[in-house]
């Protein structure tokens, strides 16, 4: 299907976007929400000892491991599997994160058999819930609509055992919704600029880059979220990977028709994810990849956010990507296509 700027500013159109994007404006509202449901959970968290390492599962587990993993004073592993390591015992810390999957249950059930201390981010009355229950348990009450408001929450618990960065759920949740605001439905596309990132994305199979461990982890999430309201091909991946992609795109005919061919050219288009803390060798290649985009005349599209905290700046890309994803599934009418 074509992109069709004129949705951008459609009322009906927009209204049909209502549940894709009225979630995104209120994501900050769900990070203060969960982080007041668990405060008494937090609060009883403080002074315990440090364990002798973390195992973490569920939806957010690899952001867990993207934001202590530098940090972290002791060994920490983000577990994808079912059930748990075999060497995970009473000295350790498990996290999980979920409502009550097979797997995230086989995780608690294991912690609780072993003795193992356990925090759990779930709703309460939650299977996940009834299957962690024990004396060395800790139940962050979440609800199961927002794994990164539960993953906010579950970083808090970890900073009070002394295991990571102090989280502050408000400053946090304060981004989302400036992001909310500028991407708001109401605002031109002149002044929007998720609008004016989905009508860069509009004929494009968006390649996504990100530097830092946590802008790199961002741009596998907006690939997710582009690759669902596109149907198309998206890929996220290290520069090592891109640079070839890039470098066979064919330079554009200046003398072609536009509208001689019935369907657009899909052309890549690199999306830049920056949070302001590259390092020396992640400044290079995103220099690199700059540089070869503009020789063979590849649209960059930057979603940039390099204020505040680590967690700040990755729920201000974040927050971008996913409105830019869903002013994109506007443009091509999918709306109307899933009724």
């Amino acid at each position: 299907m074509d992109f069709d700027d004129s949705r951008l500013a459609d009322p009906a159109a927009l209204r049909l976007a209502d549940p894709v994007l009225r979630p995104l404006a209120e994501a900050g509202a769900r990070v203060r929400r969960e982080a007041a449901l668990a405060q008494d959970s937090l609060a009883a968290l403080s002074g315990e000892g440090r364990p002798r390492a973390v195992i973490a599962f569920g939806p957010e587990a690899r952001l867990l491991r993207a934001v202590l993993e530098p940090i972290c004073p002791v060994p920490f592993l983000a577990w994808p599997r079912l059930g748990l390591p075999g060497w995970v015992g009473p000295l350790d810390v498990v996290v999980v994160m979920g409502w009550g999957s097979r797997e995230s249950c086989a995780a608690a059930y294991e912690a609780v058999r072993r003795g193992s201390r356990l925090i759990v981010a779930c709703p309460p009355d939650s299977p996940l819930a009834r299957q962690s229950a024990s004396s060395a348990t800790t139940l962050l009450p979440t609800s199961a609509q927002d794994p990164l408001a539960a993953a906010i929450v579950t970083l808090d618990a970890l900073h009070r055992l002394g295991l990571g960065p102090a989280v502050d759920a408000e400053q946090i949740a304060a981004v989302m919704d400036r992001v909310a605001e500028q991407s708001s439905y109401a605002l031109d596309v002149t002044v929007n600029p998720a609008k004016t990132a989905a009508l860069e994305l509009a004929d494009a199979q968006p390649l996504v880059w990100g530097g830092s461990i946590l802008a790199a982890r961002a741009s596998r999430r907006i690939s997710e979220a582009l690759r669902s309201a596109s149907g198309r091909v998206v890929l996220s991946a290290d520069a090592g990977a891109l640079e070839p992609l890039v470098d066979a795109v064919a330079l554009r005919d200046p003398f072609a028709d536009p509208f001689e061919d019935a369907a657009p050219e899909l052309r890549p288009v690199l999306v830049l994810i920056d949070d302001g803390l590259d390092d020396e060798a992640a400044a290079e290649e995103r220099s690199r990849l700059e540089r070869l985009a503009a020789q063979r005349d590849v649209t960059v599209c930057r979603i940039v956010h390099d204020q505040g905290s680590e967690v700040e700046r990755y729920a201000g890309v974040l927050q971008q990507g996913l409105f830019a994803a869903a002013y994109l599934r506007v443009g091509l009418g999918r709306l109307l296509d899933e009724g």
